[in-house]
């Protein structure tokens, strides 16, 4: 009888599924495919790829949210991809929840929709975290690679947040994650211009750089993939330059475009600890790291 109950208990969380709770290690619920974006007039698409998961600390009010975006070139990837979640349950561990997101990918949709996806899915959190104990004027944007393109893209061009009733102040932080800063490469492909045709249009992050920005924590690796170490030091600069004095930007060494995310499980990694503190109180971590600061990590 006793094992009989193991099994079943074993089944339930196994196929908790969507909209379910399931519980996960480290004082960690997961809250999973919760659909962002509602009403008839979505494609089938839509209603597949718009969906989240939350990782929720228990036992905690009042935390700070972090709303990330998974990597792939705008092409691939998912919210359940085994780093993605490896990275994300370990920072929910830490006491800040995280919102996982899937967005729709290019080719089957093409530039914006995969930023207004984006949008949606922060003006979601935004709305409804206070309903998991979450503080709602504390919701950061967050996301590896093409995750930290769309990070920066609804963080700097207000115009995909204000479709939603929202400011860009509605933000308490950006932190993207070797994202891309000028037009993406795919939203360059998507136009019939060639993958290594620099471009910085209106779909670019650099275009929109100015001294009024959320908080921002921008990390790139010293061994990233080519040019792109080069584009956020870029970007972080133009800010910068206009008296922005919220935006820090740092390199962390000994790490290439996969391992700056990756190794965001081990709790004393450099750019986890970073953006714990930052997430913490983005003002006092501005204040306290001078423009152009490089982090190191052994």
């Amino acid at each position: 009888m006793k094992s009989l109950l193991l099994l079943l208990f074993s089944v339930a969380l196994q196929t908790s599924g969507a909209l379910g709770w399931a519980a996960e290690a480290g004082g960690v619920k997961l809250l999973a495919d919760v659909p962002y974006k509602v009403g008839g007039q979505l494609s089938d698409y839509e209603m597949d790829r718009c969906k989240l998961d939350l990782y929720l600390p228990e036992g905690k009010k009042g935390y700070p949210t972090l709303v990330w975006f998974h990597g792939g070139g705008l092409t691939g990837g998912a919210k359940n991809g085994k780093d993605t979640v490896a990275v994300v349950r370990s920072l929910a561990a830490a006491g800040v929840a995280v919102v996982s997101v899937n967005y729709r990918l290019s080719p089957k949709a093409q530039y914006p929709a995969y930023i207004e996806d984006s949008a949606a899915a922060f003006a979601w959190v935004k709305s409804h975290i206070a309903e998991h104990d979450g503080d709602a004027g504390r919701v950061f944007v967050g996301g590896h690679s093409a995750g930290g393109y769309l990070t920066f893209m609804i963080g700097l061009d207000e115009r995909y947040l204000r479709a939603h009733g929202l400011e860009l102040t509605a933000i308490a932080g950006l932190i993207p994650v070797s994202g891309q800063t000028m037009t993406h490469y795919t939203v360059r492909q998507e136009r019939g211009i060639g993958k290594f045709t620099i471009t910085a249009d209106e779909a670019a992050p650099v275009f929109y750089a100015r001294k009024a920005t959320p908080p921002m924590l921008v990390l790139y690796a010293d061994q990233d993939m080519a040019a792109r170490a080069e584009e956020n030091a870029y970007l972080v600069a133009v800010i910068q330059a206009t008296g922005n004095l919220g935006c820090t930007g740092l390199l962390v060494h000994d790490r290439n475009h996969g391992t700056i995310a990756s190794r965001m499980v081990n709790a004393d990694d450099k750019a986890r600890v970073a953006m714990l503190d930052f997430m913490a109180d983005p003002a006092r971590y501005s204040l306290a790291h001078k423009p152009g600061k490089v982090l190191t990590q052994p």
